[in-house]
């Protein structure tokens, strides 16, 4: 989660405001940086000290992005601290040594960085995006961020303050509410249970002793991956990763996390709130990233709900019926688990009906698999778009670091479409029987539903 930091008084921000926002869209101009996905060269970068990154070459413009991730996310926040590497991610950027959050704001301004941070439930992840001639002090804003985070009082204050309003922003929001409960609902006594964002009661207990033990913990070599796209060579790419990483510790102090399995179904639950439409979320168990069948799933997801307007459910709940504006359907990996999920929102006197639908349209699909004009339009979507993750040099950055963590294989970005292109009508039969189960949904229902779930 990133948090909107507001750091200086409101007339000194108003005079900065314009150079802040003509160094902004220039950055993103020149971070537009479209390169051919199969055109790539991806190198091996390893520095004097061991640190490892993959690096895209490219000088055309002179902007580099820098993109790394920690394992541990809010799998790390403590007992009662849940939303610690949230905050976390919040906070690093308020302030690192000698410089306090205003300046080092404005340090960031002058130069043209940017810089923010994000903790989802398995990587604390980062980015960096500096211009070639302000990157030297760019990425020595990273390294102090990363090593030497004030987390003095009055931003602990204040990005608490932000954290707070947020979540009782969420408090009425009914999508919100139905992700958080089906979590709590799957997940029990696990980790994953908890919302990465914490609750306001125990995101109030959080100190600066808790938010520096988390950076201690969780930012280490052992578990570093890192991606860099851009003007940038490997010899000073070397001495970049020394310089940014090098002071990190060596090996992290991460907590042992056991593996979660959500009960399957049949569970349904409704949480009441005084809204005029009720949304639900609905899942169970899925497949691992790793699973030899996760492509097959992923191209039979996009035929489920995962395609839009082309998917099953769509056609079925919204084409076909007007039950719903929207329903989709998603596969979510994690490191510890792994879930299949979707969700819809309808008025609430045709939430039931919608669940019935969307019931009846999985043990279909389940039981006689998608047809080859279902198959054949998914993967031509898929190959096809596939280049649009590689537009610009952050996205293609986002792209290496995931490939890394997920363990894919440097070459995974050359075999994708062919892998995707490999799946046949037998495979998509095959996992639709292995990974939906209809009548084993996990259900949580948000609003004031009508008439008998």
């Amino acid at each position: 989660m990133r948090i909107l930091n507001v750091v200086t008084s409101e007339r000194r921000w108003c005079n900065r405001f314009p150079v802040f926002v003509a160094l902004f869209v220039s950055l993103l101009y020149l971070g537009l940086s479209a390169m051919p996905a199969q055109a790539m060269r991806i190198q091996k970068v390893t520095s004097p000290g061991g640190i490892e990154a993959w690096l895209v070459e490219s000088h055309e413009v002179p902007l580099i992005a820098m993109q790394f991730g920690f394992a541990g996310g809010s799998l790390q926040d403590p007992d009662g601290r849940d939303g610690l590497a949230n905050f976390v991610s919040g906070i690093l950027d308020e302030g690192a040594g000698d410089l306090d959050a205003i300046a080092f704001h404005e340090r960031m301004q002058e130069l043209a960085v940017r810089m923010s941070f994000d903790a989802g439930r398995d990587v604390f992840s980062g980015s960096l995006q500096t211009l070639t001639e302000n990157s030297a002090e760019g990425f020595e804003l990273l390294r102090m961020a990363l090593t030497e985070a004030r987390f003095d009082e009055d931003a602990i204050a204040r990005i608490r303050t932000q954290i707070v309003a947020g979540l009782k922003i969420e408090e009425t929001d009914p999508d919100r509410v139905a992700g958080r409960e089906w979590y709590k609902l799957a997940f029990g006594e696990h980790p994953y249970s908890r919302p990465p964002q914490g609750d306001i009661g125990t995101v109030q207990a959080i100190t600066a002793v808790d938010l520096k033990d988390y950076a201690r913990r969780v930012f280490a070599r052992d578990s570093l991956k890192v991606a860099v796209v851009g003007d940038i060579d490997a010899k000073r790419l070397a001495s970049v990763l020394d310089q940014v990483f090098g002071s990190l510790p060596a090996k992290g102090d991460l907590r042992p996390v056991d593996e979660a399995k959500p009960p399957m179904g049949p569970i349904r639950k409704v949480v009441e709130m005084d809204v005029p439409q009720s949304v639900a979320r609905f899942g169970h168990l899925g497949l691992k990233r790793s699973d030899k069948d996760f492509v097959a799933a992923s191209v039979l997801n996009y035929i489920v709900g995962g395609g839009g307007f082309s998917s099953r459910l769509m056609e079925e709940v919204r084409e076909k019926r007007g039950l719903a504006y929207s329903v989709y359907s998603y596969l979510s990996p994690y490191r510890h688990a792994a879930l299949y999920l979707g969700g819809v929102a309808t008025e609430n006197k045709s939430i039931g009906q919608s669940l019935e639908v969307i019931q009846n349209v999985l043990r279909d699909l389940a039981t006689n698999g998608p047809s080859q004009q279902e198959l054949d339009a998914a993967k031509s979507y898929m190959t096809g778009s596939f280049p649009l993750r590689f537009d610009t040099s952050g996205k293609i950055a986002s792209q290496l670091l995931w490939i890394q963590i997920e363990n894919l294989g440097i070459d995974y970005i050359d075999k994708r479409n062919s892998l995707v292109e490999a799946v046949t009508l037998e495979d998509i039969k095959r996992v639709a029987k292995r990974l939906i189960h209809a009548d084993g949904l996990i259900v949580i229902v948000v609003g004031k539903p009508a008439g008998t779930l």
